[in-house]
């Protein structure tokens, strides 16, 4: 099925097997979701910082922090494509669930695959903790360079066969931060249903 005018509605599901749906929304504010955890693009040290990762310490106060710290002192730091969670302090999701993305080199060193286990980690994590949804931001994206049309076919895929094999959780929503990053990833969820012959069954428009 083709996206035609859904994409303009900032909002379009792709429609897996067992009514698991992965959800696409944009503009829109990560630390507003009210899926039971949200997941941060983190950087190893767990310590905050800018971008999402400093936008979910400070909605969500000093308890995140707090945590990341005793996961730091227990682990040192969290190698990209990792994951650890910790409580949601202030924010309506219950848990952050914290990933470190790869820097992007050009493509040659690692990237998507590490990339890909940030997807495949935090729904794993979540779902040995019985949560039923969570959201991503465009992990590696922003600051870390990650062209979001290679990131947004990585991501998508990678969630797909997470998420198709998960026990709980049912629901991903990518929540992206502007029109253009959105674009690109409903463009590639169109691809994805294209080329793939797995258990997804159609893209529509979310209801709301």
């Amino acid at each position: 099925m083709g996206l035609g005018t859904e994409v303009h509605d900032s909002t379009i599901q792709l429609v897996l097997e067992k009514g698991k749906t992965i959800e696409f929304i944009g503009p829109a504010d990560i630390t507003c979701e009210t899926t039971d955890a949200i997941v941060n693009a983190a950087n190893s040290s767990l310590l905050g910082g800018g971008g999402v990762d400093g936008a979910i310490h400070r909605a969500g106060g000093p308890a995140i922090l707090a945590e990341c710290k005793e996961i730091v002192s227990k682990i040192g730091s969290l190698p990209a494509g990792k994951a650890a969670i910790t409580t949601g302090g202030r924010l309506a999701a219950k848990h952050v669930i914290h990933t470190v993305g790869p820097v992007y080199y050009g493509g040659d060193q690692g990237e998507a695959e590490k990339l890909a286990s940030c997807h495949r980690e935090s729904i794993r994590l979540a779902d040995e903790q019985g949560l039923e949804s969570l959201s991503f931001p465009a992990i590696s994206t922003g600051a870390f360079g990650y062209p979001v049309p290679q990131a947004a076919a990585v991501a998508i895929s990678s969630t797909v066969g997470a998420l198709t094999s998960a026990n709980h959780v049912n629901k991903v929503r990518f929540v992206l931060f502007d029109v253009g990053t959105f674009r690109a990833y409903a463009r590639a969820a169109e691809e994805f249903l294209r080329s793939n012959s797995v258990s997804t069954s159609r893209i529509e428009k979310a209801r709301s």
